[in-house]
């Protein structure tokens, strides 16, 4: 047995230990209590320092990583068309993957040792069985026009096929029908009936935006227009985003719905009433001015929440407990509340509630004995004095105080250093960055669909 001693043990589901223990054989936790009471073993001790579970990430764009700082100050409609022009000339799947690699390496010298990816090209799968971290790939599908739904969900099943010979252990594949956007009633029903065959988990991009609201309730803004120019119909469709896809039958398969700025009081009852569950991008929602989500409410009614980075096209970085600090303030700000949600709250959407976002509570999430030993390890001695472990790591601690990581009990981080890298990665991610920008300077952006 090893045993990980420290100033505090926070197991999220019990009380904090101090001077405490965490004992993993093999892949697995087999002791958490006070020092004095551990069974024999080899010591590693992080002396002053909190012994968490390791943090879920539960919404990225690995694959995106290149794209940060590329796409600031936009409106959301040239954000995205500048993204997929960008992406399509210039990030071959090489760069995708090396774009997906560094996110992981980011990610865990943050702590994160379970990644719930959306993306198109498939190259989170590669990364993360590479990496060994946990996570869950899901494959985007897109198709805005109903007359494309066959040819998508054709397209979709064999990626998903692809894919499923990749799964392991710790990474599996699912589905993203990408937003109501980029997809239509009929690929939406689709794509669901397809989730609910093969049994994979789904992710949903859903009431983001004011120009999404607009397209589904009004069928207006620059989306309708956009799809119009297109040759494609825009309709009205429901009476909020969320209000259509329960229409549409694909709360059914309790999805994971990512982001949920502008759910309303019915939209958290249909999504509580489906046991459905969301993924809040805090940093991501403020950045790109779309607003802040009714994260207390939805805690209140039972929802289950997970936190999410979103990609550092949307977000500059990758810092799960940097994203429960902002859920925390922005909730306590939008409702003038001192107290509401709490540091044990917002820890929980980092950890337990998190994994259960995705399904995963049985295995991780908390420091249980008999779950997988995914830990994450972060230095105190620079924020002293703590009283509370907990107030600690929401307000005190970010990505910077990691010091030890491990999934199933291998560790990936030591001594504040990734135990494996890929030699010239950090050069490769840079030359990425600089061949986008020669891309946009030379006109690039105006060459694509408006």
């Amino acid at each position: 047995m090893i045993r990980y001693r420290a100033r505090w043990i926070v197991p999220i589901t019990s009380p904090p230990i101090a001077n405490g223990v965490v004992g993993v054989e093999g892949t697995q936790i087999a002791f958490v209590g006070e020092a004095n009471d551990a069974p024999p073993g080899e010591d590693a001790d992080f002396g002053e320092a909190i012994v968490l579970p390791g943090l879920v990430n539960a919404h990225c764009h690995l694959e995106l990583t290149a794209m940060r700082g590329f796409l600031e100050d936009l409106d959301f409609r040239r954000w995205i068309l500048r993204l997929t022009n960008a992406r399509r000339a210039v990030l071959d799947r090489d760069a995708l993957l090396d774009s997906a690699r560094y996110g992981i390496q980011e990610g865990l010298l943050a702590g994160i040792t379970t990644y719930a990816d959306t993306g198109d090209s498939g190259v989170a799968m590669q990364a993360m069985r590479e990496a060994n971290v946990r996570g869950i790939n899901f494959q985007e599908v897109f198709g805005p026009d109903p007359a494309q739904c066959a040819e998508s969900i054709a397209g979709l099943r064999d990626k998903v096929s692809g894919l499923k010979y990749l799964e392991t252990p710790l990474v599996r594949v699912g589905v993203s029908p990408h937003a109501p956007y980029t997809v239509s009633d009929d690929l939406f029903r689709a794509t669901t009936a397809l989730a609910r065959e093969w049994h994979l988990p789904m992710a949903i991009h859903i009431a983001e935006s004011e120009l999404e609201q607009q397209l589904v309730v009004g069928a207006e803004g620059s989306f309708a227009e956009g799809l119009r120019r297109r040759g494609i119909a825009a309709d009205r469709r429901g009476s909020t985003p969320i209000e259509l896809l329960d229409r549409l039958g694909v709360l059914a398969a309790k999805p994971l719905l990512i982001h949920c700025v502008r759910a309303t009081a019915d939209d958290i009852a249909r999504i509580a009433a489906s046991s459905s569950s969301v993924a809040h991008c805090p940093a991501s929602n403020a950045k790109l001015g779309h607003g802040v989500a009714p994260l207390e409410e939805m805690l209140a009614a039972g929802v289950i929440v997970g936190l999410g980075s979103d990609s550092m096209a949307s977000n500059n970085r990758m810092d799960i407990l940097e994203e429960a600090r902002l859920a925390l303030l922005a909730q306590r700000s939008r409702l003038g509340s001192f107290n509401a949600p709490t540091a044990a709250d917002a820890l929980e959407l980092a950890t337990i509630r998190g994994a259960a976002a995705l399904g995963l509570q049985d295995q991780i999430g908390s420091i249980e004995i008999g779950k997988q030993a995914d830990l994450a390890v972060f230095g105190l001695d620079p924020v002293g004095p703590t009283q509370d472990p907990i107030t600690a790591a929401v307000f005190s601690i970010t990505a910077a105080r990691t010091r030890f990581v491990s999934v199933a009990g291998r560790p990936l981080v030591r001594d504040a250093r990734l135990v494996s890298s890929r030699d010239g990665l950090a050069d490769r991610l840079r030359a990425l960055g600089e061949a986008l920008w020669q891309w946009l300077e030379a006109g690039g952006e105006m060459k694509g669909v408006v």
